[in-house]
């Protein structure tokens, strides 16, 4: 799901992309929505009317004023949008499904059976959880305040962590469409996307942009659900390289989601070749602490020793030992801009659910601010794997069986303002 690089450059551009104008105030949006057909789910296929084919629908309003001495005061509040519905949140086409390694008693705990009725509850609980913003949060995509300053920028707020920022940039499709190689990884995602309660300090250079971000649990200084994160870029005429770290820790202060990734991009003949490689680790996943006492506490109550062992079960189900890698080429030709890519998920664990994506997406611009849109994209199952491709604003869930490809062809119009 693309970040609106557009917006968080406010904050990297530093004093330099204020120079023009006292203070403004601007609401701006995107609404991106078409067709989309994808295959290999449960019930065999579904074609439905989505927003956010390439990008994420949105609608904000952001501002800075210059408060005097190369210092500026900004603002971002921005809120997603579903076309389709009118409402803030969706859900996968798979709906509240898990894989079938997380489902099914006997792939979940191999060496030591379970009863499958707790799994059924416990895989219910977890998948219920699936999907874009189900708090149905306002401004769920961007809301901070910040000062920029000759030093360089101070944001507080609802913002992207620097690795996702840094995976923004050198993803092929800049996390567009279902192509974007964080598809194939992203239930549960690989790279943090947007991190609540961050205070970050943004810095810029030349072609050198740096981000430091540290995150606060219920706005406290806590190890709980703390996020820190690390991103730096830097920009040529010719190419570009850049780096990102996040660490992320769960509920009970454990170091959980680690995210490390680099990046290239190169002009090379009329088009750019991007690639990004990523190392994903989760020793601890996040929101399982509370699994065996919601058994427990079920109508038909699991035992006590039986719901512990389904809720350790489930963390080593969740936990996460991959490389991801990308590689696509861009051309621009004209109106038309077309987009290949190669993605590859390596699953480290016993599970061996690697995936891989191919495939095409073509933009044809009617006008400066109105494009149509083609994706053509093909995810290929191995193992245990069973990624179903979504789109630039929804996640794709989970085909019907392990091993089951997916393919999805996607036709949209994209209009910003």
């Amino acid at each position: 799901m693309k970040t609106e690089l557009a917006v968080t450059a406010l904050a990297l551009s530093c004093a330099s992309a204020f120079a023009q104008a006292p203070g403004t105030l601007e609401v701006y949006g995107l609404l991106d929505v078409g067709i989309n057909h994808v295959t290999g789910i449960a019930g065999g296929s579904k074609t439905s009317l989505a927003s956010g084919i390439m990008d994420g629908s949105r609608l904000g309003v952001r501002g800075n004023e210059d408060i005097g001495g190369g210092w500026r005061s900004l603002f971002v509040l921005e809120s997603r949008v579903e076309v389709n519905s009118g409402t803030f949140s969706n859900r996968p086409a798979s709906g509240s499904q898990l894989p079938d390694r997380l489902a099914q008693a006997g792939l979940l705990s191999p060496s030591a059976p379970l009863p499958q009725l707790p799994v059924t509850g416990a895989a219910n609980a977890i998948g219920s959880r699936i999907g874009v913003n189900l708090a149905n949060s306002i401004w769920d995509r961007q809301v901070y305040v910040g000062l920029v300053t000759p030093v360089g920028a101070l944001l507080a707020g609802h913002q992207y962590t620097p690795a996702y920022e840094v995976f923004a940039t050198f993803d092929a499709t800049h996390t567009s469409s279902s192509l974007s190689a964080g598809q194939i990884n992203s239930t549960p995602t690989g790279v943090d996307i947007r991190a609540d309660n961050a205070l970050a300090y943004r810095i810029q250079s030349g072609g050198l942009t740096a981000s430091l971000m540290r995150t606060f649990d219920g706005g406290t200084i806590s190890k709980a659900n703390r996020l820190m994160g690390l991103g730096v870029t830097y920009k040529s005429e010719r190419f570009s390289v850049g780096a990102g770290y996040n660490t992320h820790n769960n509920e009970l202060g454990q170091t959980a989601l680690k995210s490390g990734l680099v990046g290239a991009s190169l002009a090379l003949g009329p088009g750019t070749l991007s690639g990004l490689a990523a190392a994903i680790k989760d020793d601890h996943p996040a929101g399982l602490s509370t699994l065996s006492a919601q058994l427990q506490a079920a109508p038909t109550p699991t035992p006590a020793f039986v719901a512990d062992a389904i809720q350790a079960a489930f963390v080593t189900g969740l936990k996460q030992d991959a490389r991801l890698f990308n590689i696509g080429y861009t051309l621009v030709t004209g109106a038309l801009t077309s987009t290949v890519a190669y993605s590859r998920y390596d699953d480290r664990r016993s599970f061996d659910a690697d995936v891989s994506s191919y495939g095409v997406t073509y933009s044809y611009a009617l006008s400066k601010r109105t494009d149509i849109n083609a994706v053509l994209t093909r995810f290929e199952n191995k193992g245990l794997a069973q990624a179903a491709p979504g789109g630039g604003g929804f996640l794709g869930g989970f085909t019907a069986t392990a091993g089951t490809d997916s393919n999805n062809v996607a036709l949209g119009i994209r209009h910003r303002f």
